[in-house]
């Protein structure tokens, strides 16, 4: 397959068009090109938890999938973005149990939640880079805060001790505010980054 195109995940932004979605943004590996997808709030949290570094205090449905296919030694070798119709993207996932391949049908955004557990490569064709990919203006490109994953800057969260920010962090996991968790964990890590 001399066509397949690797891609990697640059962030997720709020949808503009749709409330309540989210645009997962793929990017080549070796090109300027931008594949917009547009998910659901559950499988961008799912994403975005991973992105930020976050552990929930239970796991979510892709770390058990992730936990149980280890446990029975399957492995998700590749995902591979195979199909774009109607505006909707198409995805097959590539397990090995070492004694068989086996390719899955799969939803693009928990094929990619479940990429990034399994830190495994993403795939798709030119033909879909072609029809679906765009080029950000460079101004837009670099404009990192519309993305989730990024730092957030918030002036009450400067005020507060690394202990208050401790548990407030992990009340929000335990909330399941994912958001503001991802906030106090940066500003944390802005802090350590000083001392």
């Amino acid at each position: 397959m001399a066509n397949r195109v690797k891609l990697r995940v640059m962030g997720l932004t709020y949808s503009q068009t749709q409330t309540g979605s989210y645009a997962l943004v793929l990017a080549e590996d070796a090109g300027k090109k931008r594949i917009p997808i547009m998910i659901g709030a559950f499988e961008a949290q799912a994403i975005a938890l991973h992105l930020e570094e976050l552990q929930p205090p239970r796991p979510l449905t892709h770390d058990l999938f992730r936990s149980f296919s280890m446990a029975f030694g399957v492995e998700l070798l590749e995902v591979f973005i195979n199909k774009l119709e109607e505006g909707i993207f198409y995805s097959e996932l590539l397990f090995s149990n070492e004694k068989e391949e086996v390719r899955i049908d799969s939803r693009t955004s928990d094929a990619v939640a479940l990429a990034l557990r399994f830190k495994c490569p993403i795939f798709t064709t030119q033909e879909i880079i072609d029809k679906a990919g765009i080029i950000l203006e460079d101004k837009v490109a670099e404009k990192e805060e519309d993305f989730i994953g990024t730092e957030v800057e918030d002036e009450t969260l400067e005020d507060r001790t690394l202990e208050e920010l401790d548990a407030l962090l992990y009340e929000a996991v335990a909330n399941e505010d994912y958001e503001t968790a991802s906030e106090i964990r940066d500003e944390m890590k802005r802090r350590e980054g000083k001392e």
